[in-house]
């Protein structure tokens, strides 16, 4: 149960920050990597010492070889337009990096991939953001995975680490309208960063051959641990 290996990339994040406190409690693990650009003080005792930083440099990625050996890629790596400065700044974080990551990973290894993406992805849209998504999820489909689960939420909530006013706002409102989206509607229903993160782990530790996305429903679904083996 232990001998498995995962990798999280954006473990800062409102969604990464969740998935590795789930990570880290999985017995399926006997290691944790956290790729990040600056050290976050992890490790300790318990099953903090599961843990293995990495700090990188994410435009060199290729020189950290050792780094991206494992058996299951969790990615929770995003920005946002105004935070990354420019539309190139924003798609080499949240295209070139995941890419790169996907790549690196799967030629050291890597056999199931977990990607949160966004609800409305589409690399034909003309909307930047959601075309952006569409790419990333297209390239790292291409890389051939045996098990990729990909994740499109709607909005996120939960407390993040970085106030953003526009944000708490939009939350407010998407909470008070998500009983009014019905049918095929509910895929734009707000939803928990635990919850993302809860069926990230579950699709990796259980995992369906092939690949797969899940919206609000199956994100929901799937988010519930596996229920106890039957003695009969």
């Amino acid at each position: 149960m232990t001998s498995r290996t995962a990798l999280i990339v954006g473990a800062t994040g409102l969604v990464g920050n969740h998935c590795l406190d789930l990570l880290l409690a999985a017995p399926h693990y006997g290691r944790v990597v956290v790729l990040t650009r600056r050290t976050l003080g992890l490790g300790g005792t318990g099953a903090a010492a599961k843990v293995s930083e990495q700090v990188v440099d994410f435009d060199r990625l290729a020189e950290h070889p050792d780094a991206l050996r494992c058996d299951d890629v969790y990615c929770c790596l995003g920005t946002t337009r105004k935070i990354a400065g420019s539309n190139e700044a924003f798609r080499k974080v949240d295209h070139d990096y995941v890419v790169e990551v996907a790549r690196l990973a799967k030629e050291r290894g890597a056999q199931r991939f977990a990607l949160v993406s966004s609800v409305g992805a589409d690399a034909r849209s003309r909307n930047f953001y959601l075309r952006v998504k569409g790419d990333t999820e297209r390239d790292v489909e291409a890389l051939g995975y045996g098990v990729l689960q990909i994740f499109r939420p709607s909005f996120l909530v939960g407390k993040r680490n970085i106030h953003r006013p526009g944000e708490a706002v939009a939350g407010v409102v998407s909470r008070g309208m998500a009983s009014a989206l019905l049918g095929p509607l509910r895929k734009y229903r707000p939803i928990d960063a635990s919850t993302v993160a809860a069926a990230m782990v579950q699709s990796l530790v259980r995992p369906d051959a092939g690949h797969h996305v899940h919206t609000f429903d199956g994100i929901q679904s799937l988010s519930a641990p596996a229920p106890p083996a039957s003695d009969a």
